[in-house]
């Protein structure tokens, strides 16, 4: 196996190990607006969108922990 394809099936290992993938759909025109966001964001638009949604849950997880511990 010539080393490229050694290197490809390692990333591809590791991927499956360290992420979850999701795919998601947005309306259209909807792309250019959040690579816009990202560019100003200084970020690729994976790591824009994974920050977005991140934060967005994290409210909601630490209101679900502070509900259980009542």
């Amino acid at each position: 196996m010539p080393y490229n394809e050694k290197k490809r099936e390692s990333n591809r290992r590791w991927d499956r190990a360290n992420l979850d993938r999701l795919s998601v759909a947005f309306p259209v025109g909807s792309k250019e607006a959040i690579q816009d966001a990202a560019e100003r964001a200084g970020k690729s638009m994976n790591k824009f969108i994974v920050d977005v949604v991140l934060e967005a849950v994290k409210p909601l997880e630490e209101t679900e922990t502070e509900n259980e511990e009542m």
